[in-house]
């Protein structure tokens, strides 16, 4: 089993929402997939899952207006 990622000796929790963001608590960034850092000043962020939001990597709710696909 492997331990959870940790940010200067905290735990890191991320929790996949269903059709929704990844939220993620106890970090001070998120590094996008092009490797750009960005800096977090809330015990938790909601991040951009569904690949639309306009803020990313944060989510903006964008999800609720995405069709399902079947």
């Amino acid at each position: 089993m492997r331990s959870p990622p940790t940010t200067e000796g905290r735990e890191v929790e991320v929790t996949l929402t269903p059709g929704g963001p990844a939220l993620v608590r106890g970090a001070d960034a998120i590094r996008d997939e092009d490797g750009t850092r960005h800096p977090t000043r809330r015990p938790r962020v909601a991040v951009c899952m569904c690949g639309m939001s306009r803020i990313k990597p944060w989510c903006d709710s964008t999800h609720k207006f995405v069709p399902e696909e079947t």
